[in-house]
């Protein structure tokens, strides 16, 4: 029996909150539409009170970012990019362009080209989150993509120096210091000084989220990644200070991030509980992560190993941290999650910031569709087909002039009849079906 011994928010709280801001985004994206850099320009004065004639940093800017980071800070950066471009370029090598037989004098094949412009949102008004850049950049860049933009925005009235360095050491063509909604729609819809791009990337706030949802059609999108979300599954093999830090590390991202335990053991449950608000009292980022947990945390109790995956399969929560006696039980049964962190040793802080997997990945319930943000995101794989023979063209078209008709598509069978009197010598009658 699964039991819930603490809940978050209301629901009809939640979607009265995300009403607003798909009302918020419509409007501010109809803005960015009508005016171009007129309204992104008032748009970055009201949201971000940041203002400049021209959003694009300049070379001088971006070296001037460099040098204010330490050569440790600069090593970390670069540190942590390889590891992402590794993983990267083995996904990368994984995806093979094919070109097949599969009849004699009929070859099939696809090929895997990159998109040819990205824009990266690198979300950064409340944290500076350099680590997006490596995310979205470096995996672009390993696909092939000849043009990037990036666009983060400024932190404490100015841009952040570690998102520039990141972006630039990451490979961005164009870095632009600019936030929001205003940021992504200038990107997608292009204005009268950005130009607009084939696909919008990166993670961010619920209103960033909402323009992508808001804009996708109009230019490709990665998924929809809203507020960071975790969820712990563990047993009485770990403590309560492990479940309650690896919590808190996830909720601190913002005020409406979930933040799930899920056990079968109500010790360890109760533990947890009582562990939270000790380290809330020491936590810095507590004013956040408090209002996280106290809105959106959750602790489910459930009575056996099958509920809990189960359970967490429903959740199909982004990140999922799993600290029980046998982790790969649910490596091996999980079906809906946006990355697995298996046992104690390893954690989301691991996954967000340095080992190499992406950390751009599925939120509200996109897991269970849609896995994260990884190099084949920026490949469309593409097919082609050749007919090498008379003989070939003439068999095959015979087979589609009967299909054609069978559909009641006349116009589709003579694609094939012709070709079929052409070279197979038949004489079949206009718009009929190939005896």
């Amino acid at each position: 029996m699964i039991r819930k011994l603490k809940e978050g928010r209301d629901p009809s709280a939640v979607a009265a909150d995300q009403a607003t801001v798909r009302a918020t985004v419509e409007g501010i994206i109809a803005d960015v539409r009508a005016r171009g850099d007129v309204a992104v320009r008032e748009l970055s004065i009201r949201f971000d009170k940041w203002d400049r004639k021209d959003f694009r940093l300049t070379d001088a800017e971006i070296r001037a970012c460099l040098a204010e980071l330490s050569e440790q800070n600069l090593s970390d950066i670069r540190f942590a990019q390889e590891q992402v471009r590794n993983f990267a370029q083995h996904q990368r090598e994984a995806l093979r362009d094919i070109e097949i037989e599969t009849l004699p004098g009929v070859v099939l094949g696809h090929k895997n080209i990159p998109v040819q412009s990205v824009g990266c949102y690198v979300p950064g008004g409340k944290y500076p989150l350099l680590a997006s850049a490596h995310m979205s950049v470096i995996t672009a860049k390993v696909a092939g993509v000849p043009r990037i933009f990036t666009a983060a925005p400024p932190y404490e009235g100015r841009p952040a120096a570690a998102i520039v360095a990141a972006q630039h050491l990451a490979g961005a063509d164009e870095i632009y210091c600019l936030g929001g909604v205003q940021a992504v729609a200038a990107m997608a819809l292009g204005t009268q000084s950005i130009q607009s791009v084939a696909m919008l990337v990166g993670p961010g706030n619920a209103f960033v989220a909402e323009a992508k949802r808001q804009l996708y059609g109009q230019v490709g999108i990665d998924l929809f990644a809203g507020p960071t979300e975790t969820l712990v599954i563990a047993d009485d093999s770990v403590d309560a200070e492990l479940c309650a830090t690896d919590l808190l590390g996830q909720a601190e991202h913002g005020p409406n991030s979930p933040a799930v335990l899920l056990t079968n053991s109500e010790a360890l449950a109760k533990a947890t509980i009582a562990e939270v608000e000790r380290l809330l009292n020491i936590l810095p980022t507590a004013v956040v992560a408090r209002r996280a947990w106290e809105d959106y945390g959750q602790v489910i109790l459930c009575s056996t190993e099958d509920e809990m995956v189960g359970e967490a399969n429903r959740i199909a929560s982004e990140h999922v941290q799993v600290m029980t006696r046998d982790p790969d039980i649910f490596l091996e049964r999980m079906t809906n999650y946006g990355a697995l962190f298996l046992g104690p040793r390893t954690n989301v802080a691991y996954g967000d910031k340095v080992i190499g997997t992406n950390h751009t990945l599925p939120t509200a319930g996109a897991a269970r569709y849609t896995g994260g943000l990884w190099v084949g995101k920026f490949l469309k794989t593409v097919t082609y087909q050749r007919v090498l023979t008379d003989e070939a063209s003439a068999m095959i078209g015979e087979y589609c002039s009967r299909l054609c008709i069978l559909e009641g598509f006349a116009g589709h069978a003579e694609q094939a009849n012709v070709r079929v009197r052409r070279y197979g010598g038949r004489n079949v009658p206009y718009a009929a079906a190939a005896e």
